[in-house]
């Protein structure tokens, strides 16, 4: 029987030097959905997701991805990972990165030409990426994702930086991925995007502020807004 969840998260402890970037979080992330993880900067969203990739050095906790412990040789294949800092080789033209990443995943020039359309960078495709901003570096990184066809997308912070309508139109690939039995866990400190996931998980100091959908989330603190009912949320969890 398929488990409903892609990956499960269990009193997981993080100490960085002596600092407690995770003092014992529990969660989970549902098969085939748009998962928002969001939270101001530092708040230990990177650090949760390294922790689920499994290269992030834990003090204590389990975590669960696709049926296995995180990190095994298994799920490298089944699980994508799109990093804050560039993962892609500034020295090559996009299409000479995704031709590079798409033989080592046994795509073809098919998922070449469809994975720059995804990320809107089709008319980039021969632009050293050195030469590209911060936003397209990203874009690139997702495309290059994208050509192994993953279970599970972790994307910390995909949409940084990108205009309205590219940001849109990501965020609509995200929904049609899920639709297809992908599932997603993304993050952001744009609040605004929360309201573009199926579940929200919020993050304040390396705890859970509320897990909810963004419905339950107005519902829980009477604001539409979902950035002010992290507020109200916030201020609950300090009092």
């Amino acid at each position: 029987m398929l488990n409903i969840n892609a990956v499960e998260v269990d009193d997981l402890v993080v100490i960085r030097g002596k600092n407690v970037v995770l003092p014992g979080l529990t969660t989970d992330v549902k098969t085939g959905s748009v998962t928002g993880l969001l939270g101001p900067s530092g708040c230990g969203k990177t650090t949760l997701i390294r922790a689920i990739v499994g290269i992030q050095i834990i003090k204590s906790g389990r975590i669960t991805v696709l049926d296995g412990p995180a990190g095994t040789a298994v799920n490298r294949s089944r699980v994508g990972y799109v990093t804050q800092g560039n993962s892609v080789y500034p020295d090559l033209t996009v299409r000479q990165n995704l031709a590079y990443f798409a033989a080592l995943a046994g795509s073809d020039s098919s998922a070449i030409t469809e994975a720059l359309g995804n990320v809107g960078l089709t008319s980039d495709a021969d632009s050293l990426t050195g030469n590209l901003s911060g936003g397209q570096w990203t874009r690139v990184s997702l495309a290059a994702s994208l050509l192994a066809d993953p279970d599970l997308h972790l994307l910390d912070e995909p949409t940084v930086g990108l205009d309205p309508v590219l940001r849109r139109d990501l965020w609509q690939l995200f929904a049609a991925l899920a639709a297809d039995g992908k599932t997603l866990l993304v993050s952001s400190h744009v609040m605004d995007e929360a309201a573009r996931c199926d579940r929200v998980l919020l993050m304040r100091e390396g705890k859970l502020v509320a897990d909810a959908t963004p419905d339950e989330l107005r519902a829980q603190t009477g604001e539409d807004d979902l950035e002010k009912a992290f507020l109200v949320l916030a201020e609950r969890q300090m009092a």
